[in-house]
């Protein structure tokens, strides 16, 4: 796709963020009033996790424009990592709203308090319906971005949470069950902090410059000292720009000077780091062996 044709639908996915942000501010206020007037402790932490939707989806939009600058004298490699370092602020703060949630949901079983069930069912399932929408606008932009798959796990757990505030003013209903609210806002917490937990890792990864969890570096330097005319691979280093490109640096042990054979040599080690291992970006350091000793 051409930087022409991609930049309209950029810009479109922009749009979409904007209105995003937008119905969760709005669904905010509407949340805390409904739960302040019901009473109900899982309508205000899911007005809670709207809120920090909204801050997130802004901190995404906001990398994920700077991620799209071009590279320059300064940044080298380009602003990719932006989206990474939106993605690590997003992914800690749904972990930390999710302790926040635990911990009010344990000062609500020391301390119970009546519920309006009617009220919560109502605004939860005004709730219900935006956060689907929301995450609609989200789901086919998530893609192989970090930073939008989180934003996209924040939209889905804005859904489950409304769904399961709904199921709990229900349960008072019909029950006179009060209860259910607490466990609500405890589901609500779990759900957060799981999935934080589970994408939070792979960007501090990414951050810190490890090798991809799908690589062996040993198997990469045996795979490429098996090409005819390496005598030894050594000094490798592998990581990850970011999430679509892998970078490789290594010296090259070869027995011939002949530059010509040392051309072949090093178009068959990029061959094989492309095709074996996805890695389409390495610098190549050739030494000889007459050199060595």
């Amino acid at each position: 796709m051409t930087v022409a044709s991609e930049a309209p639908r950029q810009a479109t996915g922009d749009r979409a963020l904007v209105v995003a942000i937008c119905v969760n501010v709005l669904l905010t206020v509407v949340q805390i009033v409904g739960g302040v007037l019901s009473g109900s402790l899982s309508l205000i932490a899911d007005a809670a996790h709207n809120l920090s939707d909204a801050a997130a989806i802004a901190v995404a939009l906001i990398a994920q424009r700077i991620g799209r600058a071009p590279a320059d004298l300064d940044h080298t490699y380009g602003h990719g990592r932006a989206e990474l370092i939106g993605a690590f602020v997003n992914l800690t703060w749904l972990m930390l709203l999710g302790l926040f949630l635990i911990s009010e949901g344990i000062q609500r079983l020391i301390s119970p308090a009546d519920v309006d069930g009617w009220t919560v069912v109502g605004v939860a399932g005004v709730a219900l319906v935006v956060d689907l929408a929301t995450a609609a606008l989200t789901y086919r932009r998530r893609g192989h971005s970090l930073n939008i798959r989180a934003i996209f796990v924040n939209n889905a757990a804005d859904a489950a949470g409304s769904l399961a505030v709904i199921v709990a003013g229900t349960l008072i209903l019909l029950y006179d069950w009060h209860l259910a609210d607490t466990i609500a806002t405890f589901g609500i917490a779990a759900y957060l902090m799981i999935q934080g937990a589970i994408m939070l890792p792979r960007t501090i990864d990414i951050l810190m410059q490890r090798v991809p969890t799908d690589l062996d570096i040993h198997s990469v330097t045996d795979d490429l000292a098996a090409i005819d005319g390496v005598i030894d691979v050594h000094d490798m280093h592998i990581w990850e720009i970011d999430e679509r490109h892998r970078s490789l640096e290594a010296h090259v042990v070869i027995a011939s000077r002949d530059i010509g054979r040392m051309e072949t040599i090093k178009q068959a080690l990029k061959q094989r780091l492309a095709g074996n291992f996805d890695i389409t970006h390495s610098t190549l350091e050739f030494e000889f062996a007459d050199d060595r000793e």
